[in-house]
């Protein structure tokens, strides 16, 4: 079993869809397992129609049909035949979705959020197997959330390992199809609610999915060349990495590195599955593979992260900052779903980096400042150098004010703001 997973950019038009089915002609008689995240930025037009549901900040219908009219521009262009059974399949598609902004809303955000952005996910899958299948590259449409189960923790959902690797196994010895097509990002809870697995969660799927079946390998087709030691975003030359330790991308991931969700390299290193990121512009060019070499890296890697707010904490009467304290205040960004980026503790303070979350940041200084002094600075960058010297520091702090410097022997993490 090969594990392919193509992103957003790689199906965003048609010519991108034409460009999946000519890759995987040069792996022929190959069993392989596709995971497909939704059209270029559909996810976000759906985060949009969500907030228009559940906030009515902007026309629900209207978003609607910008998202519907996407897709069915891609699929005329797929499509000449206007009676293709993949036109009725996507109508009957956009009316569940349209039944679902209907009514007020009944649950959480979070469960909402669930159960509309997964329609891109839905969507994009279907589309793609049908034009695979019209040009002869014949495969089974599956939908993930059969096989992967999860808790009720909607946007990260907790995958239910034993039962998940049953039903995978269990698809996988019954199934005839030498090509599977399913939904990254997805899963289901025991009471067939839908949930997603946390934002660009589609790697982690094909990682899961990976683990499952014993698969020989995955690849993550990119619109870069393989993992780079920067974002070309920000920097004008970046290096390509060939090889990469386990352990050195689960470290970039975390810190932030866009290429790899972070959850993805765990369940493959348990079971030493190699991980290759290929570019789907250059297929043929080798990539970057991700093993279980033990090296380090010969040059550093770059991580920015923007719009990001440092809080700082301490206590109101100027005692210390001591064990209960951190238990007490890690407790509350676990409650209001806060990621911490990266912390600092001085003898009355405690400095934490996070996402500069507009709905969730107001609820969770407010919270702290039940029982603490709150500061923070908002719109302020966070930098991570994996394998850093002074010259890269130099680098990346120029015009900058260093609010928070955090190192240990391989990795510096810089909280900065314009001078």
């Amino acid at each position: 079993m090969k594990i392919f997973k193509f992103g957003g950019a790689s199906v965003k038009d048609a010519e991108a869809v034409k460009n999946v089915a000519e890759i995987l002609r040069r792996f022929p008689d190959e069993k392989t397992l596709i995971v497909i995240s939704a059209m270029g930025k559909i996810t976000n037009a759906l985060e949009r129609l969500t907030d228009a549901f559940f906030y009515k900040k902007e026309n629900a219908a209207d978003v609607f049909a910008e998202i519907k009219k996407y897709h069915f521009d891609i699929i005329e262009k797929l499509f000449d035949d206007k009676s293709h059974e993949v036109y009725s399949d996507m109508h009957n598609t956009f009316v569940e979705l349209e039944w679902a902004i209907e009514e007020s809303p009944t649950h959480s955000y979070d469960h909402e959020y669930d159960q509309i952005v997964s329609m891109g996910e839905i969507i994009s899958t279907k589309i793609v197997s049908a034009y695979l299948n019209k040009a002869g590259i014949k495969n089974q449409w599956l939908d993930v959330r059969d096989i992967v189960k999860t808790d009720n923790t909607y946007r990260e959902g907790k995958v239910l390992w034993e039962s998940t690797e049953e039903l995978v196994r269990s698809y996988f010895n019954s199934t005839k199809a030498s090509i599977t097509i399913t939904q990254g990002f997805l899963g289901a809870t025991s009471e067939n609610f839908t949930t997603t697995l946390g934002r660009e969660g589609s790697d982690y799927t094909a990682a899961i999915l990976a683990y499952c079946t014993d698969a020989e390998n995955v690849t993550i087709w990119k619109d870069v060349p393989g993992v780079l030691n920067a974002d070309p975003k920000w920097f004008d030359q970046t290096k390509l990495i060939d090889q990469l330790s386990f352990q050195d991308a689960i470290e970039l991931s975390y810190y932030g590195a866009t290429v790899i969700h972070p959850k993805t390299i765990k369940p493959l290193q348990n079971k030493n599955i190699t991980l290759h990121v290929k570019s789907f512009i250059k297929p043929d060019e080798k990539g970057t593979v991700i093993n279980n070499l033990q090296s380090q890296l010969p040059i550093p890697c770059f991580i920015f992260k923007i719009n990001q707010v440092l809080v700082s904490i301490s206590p109101k009467d100027f005692s210390f900052i001591v064990e209960e304290n951190l238990s007490e205040i890690f407790n509350t960004f676990f409650e209001q779903g806060v990621k911490i980026n990266t912390m600092l503790n001085s003898a009355i303070s405690f400095s934490i980096c996070v996402d500069n979350n507009e709905r969730k940041i107001p609820e969770l200084i407010k919270e702290l400042q039940k029982k603490y002094r709150v500061l923070y600075n908002d719109n302020v960058e966070m930098v991570t150098i994996r394998y850093y010297d002074q010259a890269t520091i130099d680098r990346v702090t120029i015009g900058k004010n260093v609010l928070l410097d955090v190192r240990s022997r391989y990795t510096v993490q810089m909280v900065m703001k314009n001078k």
